[in-house]
């Protein structure tokens, strides 16, 4: 039999605030949000969200689950026929879980496969060096290239010695310092290169710790420029370094590489939808989710299925415990990040209509290490009522709400005017594993992932539940 929300919670709700609601009724919804005593009614939510935390917590459901999809259904690129087959199999557990309004939204995504890949130092000695392809490259011609190695730290020294570019290899060593700081030399590499002349361009990958693991992910081309595109590819760390060495002793370095990935045309995908119906105020909706597809390396199982289990999960304990809240929390898995937030997109269009009843959006997309809190893109106005929420999860040590931040799908809802969030976690080894073979279930840790599901549970739950809709 499922539990029930505790009596003394509904009888301390009304006691705080029945006088503010009877005078709201005859208040402008701006008026109402002003006078509504959002600190008190949030405290009253403490021995629901202790529910939530404890049921999170009994078992290790989720983790399970987690490692059914990743081992039966491998990575989850955009457009391949595994990531379809994840997606149903998503579909069928979460009507067995009792949601409401399972189904998918259509979503037309990019194809590229990845084919034979290889990297070869001819000399100064003869090595095999680890190589991948990053996502949409062209492929190598089918004997691949021959060409000596041309070392830059970054765009800057590649501008400074483009005369020495011309017929050879690129290759990027801007060591790790932060994501979104390193992460363009990746992106637009081959740009930079093959206006300098370059046949081909190497990144180090984008990583601060390395056991010989090269990181793939999105790279662009530029089609305003005249220049050809040019095949691109991350390599290991170690080996960016080693080739940095050999260029510093006056060793000229010359490879051979090969890459046969290819595009294919676009393809059907879907975002999923899944809800806990609201049982006052079905029509406003508090977003909670992460995304479904995954590069072609490794299982995905930290980026993002971990995130994806945690807020479906986040819904299924609401149901267990029976907590309907009075508006609908709405579990969204979007497909196509990795190749360009397409699923994101598509829903910001699909659901433009009813943006303006969307009350939050929450992302779990940081991996699920130890949740720390949540990053929250809003209004000053709801900045004390999502801080209140905070010190609901203290037991987790989840509490720190830091503002001007949100997660990459998420984001694509602010021009909908939606206040947005992500779970914050612990991500001092998210980057290790990010983007590669390694990113294996096993690196997802069975009680942090219930800890980043309560987490999201309690903000998602209490966002939802409040008699006063977050201010804008």
């Amino acid at each position: 039999m499922r539990n029930r929300p505790p009596r003394l919670l509904l009888s301390t709700l009304l006691v705080l605030l029945l006088p503010a609601l009877g005078a709201s009724l005859r208040l402008t919804a701006a008026e109402a949000v002003v006078r509504f005593d959002a600190p008190a009614a949030i405290e009253a939510y403490g021995p629901v969200a202790r529910q939530l935390i404890a049921a999170a917590q009994a078992d290790t459901f989720a983790h399970r689950r987690l490692a059914e999809l990743c081992d039966t259904f491998g990575s989850r690129p955009a457009g391949s026929p595994r990531l379809e087959l994840a997606i149903d199999w998503i579909l069928g557990q979460m009507k067995q879980d009792g949601l409401s309004n399972v189904h998918g939204e259509s979503v037309t995504v990019p194809g590229w496969v990845r084919g034979t890949e290889s990297l070869e130092l001819l000399s100064p000695r003869t090595l095999p060096l680890r190589v991948l392809g990053l996502g949409g490259t062209v492929a190598t011609p089918p004997d691949g290239i021959t060409a000596e190695v041309l070392v830059v730290r970054d765009f800057e020294e590649l501008r400074r010695r483009a005369g020495e570019a011309r017929g050879k290899v690129v290759c990027f060593t801007l060591p790790f310092t932060e994501y979104g700081s390193t992460v363009v030399i990746r992106t637009r590499g081959a740009i930079e290169a093959a206006k300098a002349g370059a046949v081909a361009s190497l990144v180090r990958s984008i990583t601060p710790f390395s056991m010989q693991t090269a990181h793939t992910g999105m790279m662009e081309y530029d089609d305003n420029l005249a220049t050809p595109r040019i095949p691109h590819a991350a390599i290991t760390p170690e080996d960016a370094g080693f080739l940095q060495r050999l260029q510093e002793r006056g060793q000229r370095a010359r490879v051979h590489l090969t890459l046969r990935g290819e595009r294919h045309p676009d393809a059907v995908s879907r975002n999923v939808i899944a809800e806990v119906p609201g049982r006052e105020l079905p029509g406003e909706v508090v977003v909670v989710g992460g995304h479904v597809d995954s590069w072609d390396v490794g299982q995905g199982a930290m980026d993002d299925g971990g995130g994806c289990l945690a807020a479906w999960e986040a819904a299924r304990l609401m149901l267990q415990l029976n907590l309907r809240p009075r508006r609908t929390v709405r579990v969204v898995l979007w497909t196509g990040e990795e190749v360009g937030l397409i699923g994101a997109k598509a829903y910001r269009k699909q659901h433009a209509e009813e943006l303006d009843r969307h009350v939050l959006a929450i992302e779990s997309d940081r991996g699920t290490f130890a949740p720390q809190g949540f990053a929250f893109t809003g209004s000053e106005r709801a900045q004390p009522w999502i801080q209140g929420i905070g010190r609901l999860l203290q037991p987790l040590q989840a509490g720190r709400i830091t503002a001007g931040n949100g997660g990459m799908d998420v984001m694509q809802l602010i021009e909908g005017g939606v206040p947005v969030m992500d779970l914050v976690v612990d991500r001092t080894r998210y980057f290790w594993f990010h983007h590669t073979e390694a990113d294996t279930v096993d690196k997802v840790d069975p009680k942090e992932l219930s800890q980043c599901a309560a987490s999201l549970a309690v903000m998602a739950y209490v966002v939802a539940d409040l008699p006063v809709r977050l201010p804008r």
